[in-house]
């Protein structure tokens, strides 16, 4: 399932937050509708760039953090899978190292306008 089959996905033109709002190197989770058709997107950060996800590993297709906003290693360079420790680059999702190595995590087009993360088209 893609992130624009939940029946919650947001739509094109959606602010998600100003940029400064998730800290340089440091994710964010967002959750749209319930537990049962909603989608869980993560956003991470480098400077002026941004980057989405649907929060779902491609190993066993579970959330990668388990704490809220934990995404990222500890050298912010990158996105971690918090049960099995499968490393993804922010760039586009790729999984370098892990149980889903070669797989990515699936893309939610995002743009950084006026200092703002929006869902893109």
């Amino acid at each position: 399932m893609g992130w624009r089959d939940y029946p919650a996905a947001p739509g094109a033109g959606t602010v998600l937050c100003e940029l400064a709002a998730i800290p340089d190197g440091e994710g964010r989770e967002f959750v749209f509708g319930n537990s049962v058709s909603g989608v869980r997107v993560l956003i991470v950060r480098r400077g002026d760039r941004a980057w989405g996800y649907v929060n779902r590993c491609p190993h066993n297709y579970i959330p990668l953090n388990d704490m809220p906003d934990r995404f990222v290693s500890f050298d912010h360079e990158w996105i971690v899978c918090s049960t099995h420790g499968a490393v993804f680059r922010y760039e586009d999702g790729f999984c370098e190292d892990g149980p889903c190595q070669g797989r990515n995590l699936e893309a939610l087009p995002i743009l950084v306008e006026n200092a703002a993360i929006v869902v893109a088209d």
